[in-house]
C-alpha cells in the first residue's frame, strides 16, 4: 500500500470514529452504527451501499440499511438462509471476511440461489464482515458493489478495520444493556422486599425468602413475582389516595 493511501485509510478511520462517537453514549447505539456503516460504505472505494445483520431469536435481522436495495438483498440472504452475511455470521474465516468477488461467475456455485438473485437485482460484488465478539449476537457488517472484482486488498483491509469498529459498538451496547437489565432486576427486587418487610413486619432475609417461595409456587421468575407486587402495591396506593385528592 503507498504512502498516500495509508495517509487516506488512516484519516478516513479517524473521522470516521470521531462522527461515531461525538457528543454520543452508549444509548445513541443504534445512531452509532448508521454511521459507521454510512462511514464504510463512502471510504471504501466501489462499495455502493451496505447494512448490517443480526440474528435475533433465530432469525436474521437487516438494519441500518444505506438504501432500500440493501435492505432487500440482506432480507433476501436471511429468507434464503444463505450468502455472504449469513457466512459471515454464522461460519467466519479467521479473518472474518467473506468475500464474493463475481457472483455471476466463480462465487456463483458458493449460494446456488442467493447469487443469480443478487445478480438480478445489479450486484456481482459482495464483501461481508463478521461483527461477533464474544457474549454478542452474530452479525456481519454487509458491504455491495454492482461491478465485479471490485474489493482489492486495500478494500478488504478498510472494511476488515471498519469491521472492529462496529464489533466493538456491538459488545459495548450488548454489555450495557445486559448491565441495564441487572440494575432494573435488583431495583424490582430491592422495592418488593421493601413492600413485604412493611406488610407482614419481616426482616430482609425473611422477605427476600417470602420472594423465592412465591416464585417456586407460581412458577414464575423472581424478577417477574418482584414486579407484578410492586405494580399491585402502586395500583392500592392510588386507588387508596384517588378519594381523598378529589375531596379537596
Amino acid at each position: 500500500m503507498t504512502d498516500p493511501e495509508y495517509d487516506r485509510l488512516v484519516t478516513a478511520l479517524r473521522r470516521a470514529a470521531f462522527d461515531v462517537t461525538a457528543d454520543r453514549s452508549i444509548r445513541d447505539l443504534e445512531r452509532m452504527i448508521d454511521k459507521l456503516v454510512h462511514a464504510a460504505v463512502d471510504t471504501i472505494p466501489g462499495v455502493e451501499g451496505g447494512g448490517i445483520s443480526r440474528t435475533e431469536q433465530g432469525t436474521v435481522r437487516s438494519s441500518h440499511a444505506t438504501a432500500g436495495d440493501f435492505h432487500e438483498l440482506d432480507e433476501l440472504q436471511s429468507r434464503l438462509e444463505e450468502g455472504p452475511c449469513i457466512t459471515a455470521a454464522d461460519d467466519p474465516p479467521p479473518s472474518g471476511i467473506v468475500l464474493a468477488q463475481d457472483l455471476a461467475g466463480d462465487d456463483a456455485h458458493r449460494w446456488p440461489r442467493f447469487a443469480p438473485a443478487a445478480v438480478e437485482r445489479g450486484f456481482r460484488s459482495i464483501m461481508s464482515v463478521g461483527l461477533s465478539v464474544a457474549g454478542t449476537r452474530r452479525s456481519a457488517l454487509n458491504l455491495y458493489a454492482g461491478a465485479p472484482g471490485v474489493f482489492d486488498a486495500s478494500a478488504q483491509l478498510t472494511a476488515g478495520l471498519f469491521g472492529l469498529q462496529a464489533a466493538m459498538l456491538l459488545h459495548g451496547a450488548d454489555h450495557a444493556a445486559r448491565l441495564g437489565h441487572a440494575l432494573e432486576t435488583r431495583d424490582l427486587i430491592g422495592q418488593a422486599k421493601g413492600i413485604l418487610m412493611e406488610r407482614f413486619t419481616v426482616d430482609d432475609d425473611e422477605a427476600f425468602r417470602l420472594l423465592v417461595t412465591s416464585s417456586q409456587d407460581t412458577n414464575m421468575k423472581l424478577v417477574d413475582v418482584a414486579r407484578w407486587l410492586t405494580k399491585e402495591a402502586n395500583a392500592r396506593a392510588g386507588a387508596s389516595s384517588g378519594p381523598a385528592s378529589q375531596t379537596v
